[in-house]
């Protein structure tokens, strides 16, 4: 069994719920994904999963929805 892990990314471009909306949706469609949190004023979104996450599926979904995930 994996372990859990949590990954923390920044999200630029969301403005109002809808955006935070579509980012948990799409994030969640990802099949290990457990947990999903976006906040909305730190543009932080938080992704927990069955062992280690995909950084190019959750950022391919970011983008899915609309949005881009930060680098650097």
């Amino acid at each position: 069994m994996s372990a859990s892990t949590t990954t923390v990314y920044e999200v630029e471009g969301m403005t109002c719920g809808h955006c935070v909306s579509s980012v948990d949706t799409e994030v969640r469609g990802i099949s290990s994904v457990t947990d999903v949190d976006v906040d909305l004023p730190t543009g932080r979104l938080t992704v927990t999963s069955n062992g280690p996450v995909d950084d190019a599926r959750v950022r391919a979904a970011v983008e899915e929805a609309g949005y881009a995930v930060k680098v650097g």
